[in-house]
């Protein structure tokens, strides 16, 4: 591939345009917004709503800027250009160049076109949106402003090639580009001659200055004085992060959890700094009112900091997004003070739909952004966004509520959508490859242990269908009610969702189904035929696993008995989990699911050997015994372990309090933390060698412990308990271990703590001796196969992961009853569970963090996924629709510039714009893609492919060796999507 980009002729542009309008009723894949009457004034011009698309990826091409347009967006600062550009910058730029998938991180910065296409880009997107506001009833074809961006010095500026760019975009008549665009829109629009005549030729009458870091400030000010004296430009100067000062820049980030964002200060001494700012601003601002121009500053420029995990092939790149926010609106606050509310404010800095509002309502406009849109929904997000702003009171710009952005930039640094999460990000990513075809995913579907049916058990409870729900569930999860309250929900890990805001919560959904539905489903359970099978199945155990694989057995009238030594079934969930966390009664319901099947169920009863239950008639046994061995704290002292601990809590007995510390980092931990403090303890800390990020316990899990008093202890590694103390020995972090966690390092330092209990929560464990005495071998950690040495005898759960979750507990049963079974559990989906295509799509590029029912907030990915599509600025991955409906991604070839966006996103393990079918534009764009399957158009219908790594060609209208789906998806993008050809 090249990353070169290829700009689209305009007549090809406006074919696409309306071809797609006619027949999906979007452009570039975008539904339309449609304004209402209100209007603000800026620059001498109106716009219909204060927001748009920052200077960046999203307004470099045509295409971005109109899609941009129609999703609602009304002003556009225009990418940057500078003396450098097109192939030459285009050199210098890394691939991949953006990296969204949290805080936002990019290494390029001005047009990779020419300054001349550029131009050319800039005055067809003005045309074309000129036009489309008018035909197709978009709102005031004069409602929209285009804000120009230059840099970076003035030699360069007032060069020929930057000087004739401004020139022409202040007055574009006479040049072909414009003359060529009302040519065509007459020829596709020839009854509207007359408003196409009148469209305005001044593309731009204002200019936002970008300098590069460490431009001196004597040379940003004779730039911006050139701007407004000379090409007489509404000018907004843009500042750098850095003019906040490295200690308060470090200070914000490292209280925010981004201390693992590297910089030093000489950026900040090398930048206009504060003292040498205010003068000059108001120097400038006094010009700009002289020369009956307005002024202002574009707050802010990226912050650049170090590339120090490989997040981009450079040295240095440039954070925005959530993370730059409480930076901005800190510069914002201090510069609105300085000039008591007075000078205007334009922003960009992490602005999303959450916050716009905040900041219009301050009297800070206008307001782009780039990051919100590079996210999953895309350019979409603009129409939720217009939609906010409108509903809004609109008054042009008297001056900034000074306390308001000072209220707001302290709010930021506490807001859950900017600070970091407490704990690494999970991977969201698949393991799959993305497939050529068919490639629409559920992630929360396959990133679930047991595939359950997600988002169609989602869209039965949205629509209230809570039987049908619970039936699906119960189709692959036994218990309903234990996985609804205590999953770990590595679903919702996946999620798409959580690039818009947060999860959908899918664990709290299935146990809203669980609720409601449980009676009536209950209701109609039947004890099912005995199978046509020898089978005959023991199960030890009596915890969640040996529930499940029960269940399933018995659901398929395998004959199956469950012993369980104990006088209840439940296990560790039962005996050990606080009431507070589940209840009997929720446990009891699961556990009556199971006897609905006809298991058989042995309680007080140790299993027998597995000779004995071969000798009695059982063709197959499952272990699914629990972890119940604790781990050892080799230290001396009032030591108790964990599970013993919070099992004779549970069971009312009295327990050793006082001052607690709770040594390790997992769930159980955290549970045994907070139910010392319910129990009376006088103080509850958890200890641990690493730091909290490290700790394995999930992120809410944590969060609850803090919010319900628990301290915290970090590197800190205990060494003895005695006399009311602990004492540890503090830890430092050393290099990373084969897990990716940084190694506690000792320090010879000491440290005490109040303590008269210690809790050991480390390493619980299956006692082997169960396996080996039955013959059965064991691995180094004493844990068997799934399927043992011993014919007919499987391992599952606790038994053969050690601690598992409860999830990954039924996905062992679920193999060992297939096994046993011979076959898969057959199931159908009910109708109705499927959202509909345009239910999906309404969906996208809206950030909903509650809802009446969480299925309202679920994306239905499995219906429309196409994320490649909606993150590509460029607009360069296509949905394709076959004649059968179908929805298929095809990569244009000659719009990408690798930027890696639609591969930070994909939610397979790959990137599309790599390994979906490509479309190329010539012979020579086709050989310099040897890894990217995909096809040349020859004219006709005979095309040159690459597929499975042969190269040949194919005549569609004969016989050709190509796949049928491969075929039809050639013929339809031939036929039927024929202005993507070039």
């Amino acid at each position: 591939m090249s990353e070169l980009m290829t700009p689209i002729p305009f007549r090809e542009l406006m074919t696409w345009i309306t071809t797609e309008y006619q027949r999906d009723g979007s452009v570039f894949g975008v539904r339309p917004y449609r304004a209402g009457e209100k209007k603000l004034p800026i620059f001498g011009e109106t716009i219909e709503t204060p927001f748009g698309p920052a200077a960046g990826p999203n307004t470099q091409l045509a295409q971005n800027i109109i899609a941009g347009y129609f999703a609602g967006a009304r002003f556009f600062e225009l990418k940057t250009v500078q003396k450098m550009d097109g192939a030459e910058l285009a050199a210098c730029i890394a691939r991949p160049c953006i990296l969204a998938e949290d805080e936002c991180y990019n290494c390029e910065w001005s047009t990779e076109l020419t300054v001349q296409q550029a131009f050319e880009e800039y005055v067809k997107a003005w045309c074309a949106c000129k036009m489309l506001s008018r035909v197709y009833g978009l709102g005031d074809p004069d409602g929209f402003v285009f804000n120009m961006s230059v840099g970076y010095d003035l030699e360069g500026i007032q060069g020929k090639k930057i000087d004739t760019f401004l020139n022409e975009m202040a007055n574009a008549s006479a040049t072909p580009v414009f003359q060529e665009c009302l040519r065509t829109l007459r020829a596709f629009f020839p009854g509207e001659a007359a408003y196409i005549d009148a469209i305005s030729p001044r593309i731009s009458g204002s200019v936002t200055l970008s300098t590069l870091h460490g431009c001196p400030p004597d040379e940003i000010e004779r730039i911006a004085s050139y701007l407004l004296e000379v090409k007489h430009l509404h000018t907004f100067v843009k500042c750098n992060p850095t003019l906040l000062g490295y200690d308060t820049a470090r200070s914000i980030l490292d209280g925010m959890g981004y201390d693992y964002i590297a910089f030093d200060d000489h950026h900040f001494k090398e930048d206009l700094q504060y003292a040498d700012a205010v003068p000059m601003f108001h120097r400038l601002r006094h010009l700009a009112d002289q020369e009956g121009l307005e002024f202002g500053l574009k707050l802010s420029n990226t912050f650049p900091v170090d590339v120090k995990a490989g997040e981009l092939p450079s040295e240095e790149m440039y954070m925005a997004g959530k993370s730059l926010f409480p930076l901005t609106t800190a510069m914002a606050a201090r510069i609105a003070r300085e000039f008591g509310g007075k000078l205007r404010l334009s922003y960009a800095g992490g602005a999303d739909a959450f916050n716009v509002g905040k900041l219009f309502e301050i009297g800070i406009w206008p307001i782009t952004m780039a990051t919100t849109v590079l996210k999953p929904g895309g350019y979409q997000r603009f129409t939720q966004i217009g939609r906010k702003l409108d509903a809004l009171n609109f008054n042009p710009f008297t001056g900034v509520d000074i306390a308001g952005i000072e209220a707001l930039s302290l709010a930021a640094r506490s807001d859950k959508y900017h600070k970091k999460s407490m704990k690494p990000l999970p991977r969201r990513k698949l393991r799959e490859q993305v497939p050529l075809l068919d490639c629409f995913i559920a992630p929360c579907q396959d990133g679930c242990p047991i595939h359950q049916d997600i988002p169609e058990y989602m869209e039965l409870c949205r629509k209230g269908e809570y039987v049908s729900a619970l039936a699906l569930i119960t189709a692959k999860n036994p218990l309903p009610f234990i996985t609804g309250t205590l999953c770990a929900h590595n679903c919702m890990n996946k999620c798409t969702r959580n690039y818009y805001d947060q999860p959908v919560n899918i664990r709290a959904t299935k146990l809203v189904a669980a609720e409601k539905g449980y009676e009536e489903l209950m209701a109609c359970l039947k004890p099912p035929a005995p199978a046509a099978s020898r089978a005959r199945a023991a199960v030890i155990g009596g915890g969640p696993t040996g529930m499940s694989a029960a269940f399933f057995l018995g659901r398929a009238g395998i004959p199956v008995t469950l012993f369980e030594k104990s006088s209840q079934l439940g296990g560790v969930v039962r005996r050990v989990i606080p009431a507070w966390r589940i209840s009997d009664d929720a446990i009891d319901k699961d556990a009556a699911l199971m006897k609905a099947m006809g298991v058989e169920v042995r309680l007080n009863t140790p299993a027998p050997t597995v000779a004995e239950l071969k000798a009695q008639g059982y063709t197959h046994i499952f272990f699914a015994v629990g972890a119940w061995r604790a781990g050892k704290l080799d230290i001396s002292g009032n030591i108790m372990p964990v599970i013993g601990w919070l099992q004779d809590l549970k069971a009312g007995k009295s327990v050793s309090l006082g001052h607690v510390a709770v040594v390790g980092g997992g769930n159980t931990a955290m549970d045994a933390a907070r139910a010392a403090l319910r129990a009376g303890a006088k103080s509850s800390t958890l200890v641990y060698r690493r730091t909290r990020k490290y700790m394995p316990a999930d992120v809410e899990e944590l969060e609850l412990a803090l919010a319900d008093g628990v301290a915290f202890l970090e590197l800190a590694a205990p060494v003895e308990q005695r006399d009311g103390i602990l004492a540890c020995e503090k830890m430092k972090l050393g290099e990373p271990d084969e897990r990716g966690r940084r190694k506690p390092v000792p320090t010879g330092e000491r440290l005490e703590i109040p303590c008269d209990t210690v809790i050991s929560a480390i390493g619980e464990q299956v006692e082997s001796e169960l396996f080996t005495a039955n013959g059965i071998e064991v691995d180094a950690i004493g844990l068997p196969a799934f399927q043992t040495n011993l014919e007919g005898v499987y391992a599952g759960g606790d038994a053969r992961r050690g601690p598992a979750t409860v999830v990954e507990g039924i996905a062992d049963a679920q193999a060992f009853a297939d096994a046993v079974i011979g076959a898969v559990h057959p199931y159908s989906i009910p109708v109705g569970a499927r959202a509909s295509r345009e239910e999906a799509l309404a969906k996208k590029g809206v950030l909903c963090e509650s809802a009446r029912c969480e299925g309202d907030r679920c994306l239905s990915c499995q219906v429309v996924c196409q994320i490649c599509a909606d993150v590509c600025p460029n607009r360069a991955n296509v949905v394709v629709e076959l004649p059968d409906g179908r929805h298929q991604i095809l990569h244009v070839d000659r719009m990408c510039n690798e930027c890696g966006n639609c591969a930070v996103f994909c939610p397979y393990d790959s990137a599309p714009y790599r390994d979906k079918w490509t479309l190329f534009l010539t012979r020579a764009g086709f050989e310099e893609s040897p890894c990217n399957q995909g096809f040349l158009p020859l004219g006709g219908n005979r095309v040159l492919i690459r597929l499975d790594g042969r190269v040949f060609e194919a005549d569609l209208d004969g016989s050709n060796g190509l796949p049928a789906e491969i075929e039809v998806f050639l013929w339809t993008v031939l036929n039927k999507y024929h202005y993507l050809l070039g």
